[in-house]
């Protein structure tokens, strides 16, 4: 911004030195020298620090570009890493149902298992009582069992229920012994199932909260990125502010120019003067559009940008031919440019030919409409070899085809 204010005052200086040339002064011709070149280096300078601004607004929007890629990669993967969340969360639903229904299988095993061992106690009581009596009455129920018997055959039923029921009561003892043991081992085994999901369950809940960790970070780094674009946006609109003040000092600077070299001519009796006619194509034999004039994503920045001409794609060497009569104001180069040609038509009514490989006027020579001008090249920001034919109208870039037929 300190820059324009500078070539505002600049332009102020110039327009009121220009002004102050009387008729006799014009005459000299060291002062009207002096008074162009001045103006002329004006807008040199003013055209220089826009193309700075310009160089500088498309880095910056280059920058804003890779900025919104690497947030919107970065919101893939939080949602990514959103969607990983929710299906550990619900494995840890699931681990938790699972280590419930464990607790309370265990729950009804250890109550089974006590209800085992209150029925071996009792069990193992009425064994003792049944042996007691059956040690303290044996000798007298022997001779019971035998005296009483109505038969031979009796008594061995006798005896032999005897011992039937010694075997089933130690029989039920041993179910229950084993029922108790097996009760336990499934206790046990309970028990190591639940240990095993509160082990997986702590580790998913560890998994659960790196996740989180993570997820809030990338946030962060999201919200960064936010606050650097819209940074860098702000930024976007001061450069835009300061071109469209820039292209303002150059058109009137251009009109000051224009307006004294006006005078020059008409002094030297050199009238140069739009008749309105059609531009020949600047390339005889080659008129493929290789990018027209427009809207367009840029070749090398890879950013929207207004394309200001049309390009013809040609061999190089190729002869680039003027359009229409006039006196060259530029032949010279700029980083962007390359080598290019700026020719006046008058009524403020300018052609311009970028990319060159070699130029074929100079500056202040007059030339005629299809007079060969320069050659086809790659020069200055370029991706290949081609002529950007441009018109300037008034101090703004029109399309080229309101002037030449395709």
């Amino acid at each position: 911004m300190k820059r324009v204010k500078v070539l505002v005052g600049a332009l102020t200086a110039v327009l009121l030195f220009s002004a102050a040339v009387t008729p006799l002064q014009a005459k000299k011709d060291d002062v009207t020298s002096a008074t162009i070149k001045e103006m002329e280096n004006q807008i040199s300078k003013a055209e220089q620090e826009m193309k700075e601004l310009k160089n500088s607004l498309s880095d910056v929007k280059g920058l804003v570009k890779q900025l919104e890629k690497e947030k919107t990669n970065l919101k893939n993967y939080v949602q990514q890493l959103d969607a990983t969340l929710e299906v550990i969360e619900a494995k840890i639903t699931d681990l938790n149902g699972q280590i419930t229904e464990k607790e309370a299988d265990i729950v009804y095993t250890q109550q089974q298992l006590q209800d085992a061992k209150d029925r071996e106690a009792d069990q193992y009581e009425f064994m003792q009582e049944r042996i007691r009596a059956s040690y303290e009455t044996s000798q007298y129920h022997v001779l019971e069992q035998i005296f009483t018997a109505k038969s031979f055959h009796d008594l061995l039923n006798r005896i032999t229920y005897e011992e039937e029921m010694v075997a089933y009561e130690r029989q039920v003892l041993d179910a229950f012994i084993a029922n108790k043991e097996y009760i336990a081992v499934c206790e046990k085994q309970l028990q190591v199932e639940k240990e095993y999901l509160d082990e997986v369950k702590l580790s998913v809940e560890n998994e659960q909260a790196a996740l989180e960790e993570l997820i809030a970070t990338k946030s962060q780094e999201i919200e960064k990125y936010e606050s650097d674009i819209s940074n860098q946006e702000k930024a976007i609109r001061e450069y835009e502010a300061d071109i469209k003040e820039q292209n303002e000092i150059i058109k009137q600077l251009e009109k000051a120019v224009e307006a004294e070299k006006e005078r020059i001519r008409k002094q030297n009796g050199l009238v140069l003067t739009y008749d309105g006619g059609t531009f020949a194509f600047p390339l005889e034999s080659y008129t493929r559009v290789s990018d027209d004039y427009g809207n367009r994503t840029h070749p090398i920045l890879k950013v929207p940008q207004f394309h200001n001409g049309v390009d013809f794609a040609a061999p190089k060497g190729t002869a680039i031919y003027a359009a229409y009569n006039g006196i060259v104001v530029a032949a010279t180069y700029s980083s962007t440019m390359g080598n290019y040609v700026m020719i006046d038509h008058g009524d403020g009514l300018y052609t311009i030919y970028m990319h060159a490989s070699k130029l074929h006027v100079k500056k202040d020579e007059v030339v005629t409409k299809g007079q060969k001008i320069a050659a086809v090249g790659s020069t200055g920001r370029s991706t290949g070899n081609h002529l950007h034919f441009s018109v300037r109208k008034d101090g703004n870039y029109v399309s080229p085809w309101n002037y030449i037929v395709k």
